[in-house]
């Protein structure tokens, strides 16, 4: 690392340390924000007195604008200059998270989030690219176990900071503890901040755009809308077919043209190719259980929300520890080991979640999600950097939108799904309204077994996923990947 100067994309020297510090700490304010309100659901649907398929728009609607916005990632880093692109993001972070923290009705808070997801859209593929970028090959793992500390911990901590918030103050302080920090990293930004990626003058393709955003817009609406309106909604049924052909089109488009909006010859190379489709189905096992875990705590088990919190947070520890870890371990023996290593932890650790009672042990519980963040740790970081060394140094910025996107879009729809098979599921097998008058405890005890039903079946998708990710880890290749010359400017061999 010290034969890899710290200097900007002018020649100039820079502070890498407190560079590196800021765009760590800033990154993960922003990512936080994914899973920070999960664990506050129960208290946002008494306060706003909406039920939970409309409440966990907030948590949807703001991974699919992160969706739709990381694949203008690649573009803007590419065209401005780090600094202002990385200072404009936490701004625009800022603003959504003051308007959070004031917010008066759900809708405004709605809207809050999906302001503070254009942030997050640019900020967490900006991070993966600067990483990548001011370290050497040699340390790319280190580089992106740093930057696993965020996408891996703020998400996996998210839930339990915002029990502990809700049970000492309110759901306001949940955004009222980050806008002070996101303000100190604006401020130290504008001296330690610098432009280390290289710009060129390029034009958006506002036709890419167009079809970027309904195509992924309409498909992640579809796949949210399931637990309101139920599969055979036409809502739901077109929203989905209007977001598959409009996604075949922005495909399309980009393979045809000379100067794509999102680069797709990245997918050309086999190792990239499985290193994003397995940290995406990775991110889909994770991010899923993490939006229903606490809900079946507080709703099942009658938890507070600090407690629920609580009941996740060595997972969460766990992987903070780990990231910087697996990162240097990667740099010494490559993907494969890890990976099929964590992602049987992962698929062990999920299979007994399928058979939670209402008086299943909150310790066996504990135990059984930190095996699975655990796994998760040892698993997603290095399969992205085994994928990103496929491809050449100036497809790292491609390449980062390409994995981003994905894995962003494939959270997006598990969160989704997860939530309306839990609500399809309950609402089908809840006994009869006219056995509360009847019989009270009969109907209490059968609503019980319908909601554990629900959960059952949720958590049931969440073992397939976390399997499929599990089976993937055989066709990675053995030992370490050699990162390929710029030559090979078409995204590697296969």
């Amino acid at each position: 690392m010290h034969n890899f100067p710290a200097v900007d994309a002018n020649g100039k020297k820079y502070n890498r340390t407190m560079f590196v510090i800021i765009l760590l700490v800033g990154t993960f304010c922003t990512v936080l924000n994914q899973t920070i309100l999960s664990t506050a659901f129960p208290t946002l649907m008494h306060a706003f007195n909406v039920n939970t398929s409309t409440v966990q728009w907030l948590t949807t609607g703001f991974m699919m604008v992160n969706g739709i916005l990381i694949p203008v990632s690649a573009w803007l880093s590419g065209r401005f200059n780090t600094k202002w692109l990385y200072l404009s993001a936490m701004i625009i972070f800022e603003i959504g998270t003051v308007t959070a923290w004031v917010a008066p009705t759900f809708s405004v808070l709605f809207i809050a989030r999906l302001v503070q997801a254009v942030g997050v859209g640019i900020a967490m593929p900006l991070l993966q690219t600067i990483m990548l970028s001011i370290f050497p090959t040699e340390k790319r793992g280190f580089a992106l176990g740093l930057a696993g500390i965020v996408v891996g911990l703020a998400p996996a901590i998210g839930p339990t900071l915002s029990g502990w918030v809700i049970d000492i103050s309110s759901w306001r302080s949940l955004f009222g503890i980050i806008a002070p920090i996101v303000a100190v990293v604006i401020v130290l930004g504008l001296f330690f901040v610098k432009p280390v990626l290289p710009t060129k003058k390029s034009k958006l393709d506002y036709f890419s755009l167009v079809l970027s955003t309904i195509g992924f817009g309409s498909l992640l609406y579809g796949f949210s809308s399931v637990g309101n309106d139920g599969w055979g909604s036409p809502v739901v049924i077109w929203s989905l077919i209007i977001g598959v052909i409009f996604i075949i089109l922005f495909g399309w488009r980009q393979l045809v043209m000379k100067h794509p909006f999102l680069n797709l010859d990245v997918f050309k190379a086999r190792e990239f190719r499985l290193g994003t489709l397995i940290s995406s189905v990775v991110f889909m096992a994770m991010v899923g259980v993490e939006m229903v875990l606490p809900l079946y705590l507080q709703i099942v088990r009658g938890m507070s929300a600090f407690h629920s919190g609580l009941t996740l947070l060595p997972g969460a520890i766990l992987t903070g520890l780990m990231s910087p870890v697996t990162g240097q371990l990667f740099d010494r023996f490559g993907a494969r080991r890890l990976a099929m290593g964590g992602l049987f932890l992962l698929t062990v650790g999920t299979f007994p979640f399928i058979f939670l009672t209402k008086d299943t042990p909150t310790l066996y519980v504990t135990i059984l999600y930190a095996t699975r963040m655990f796994g998760v740790s040892m698993s997603m970081m290095p399969v992205t950097t085994s994928g990103m060394n496929a491809l050449p140094i100036k497809r790292m910025g491609d390449g980062t939108a390409a994995n981003n996107t994905v894995r962003q879009v494939s959270g997006s729809i598990a969160t989704a799904v997860m939530i309306s098979i839990l609500s399809n599921v309950t609402s089908n097998h809840m006994p009869a309204k006219h056995l509360l008058k009847i019989n009270p405890l009969a109907y209490q005890s059968g609503a019980i077994n319908a909601t554990l039903k629900g959960y059952m079946a949720a958590f049931g998708i969440a073992f397939v996923i976390s399997a499929i990710a599990f089976l993937s880890t055989f066709l990675l290749k053995k030992g370490k990947y050699v990162v390929p010359a710029d030559k090979n400017d078409e995204g590697g061999n296969d």
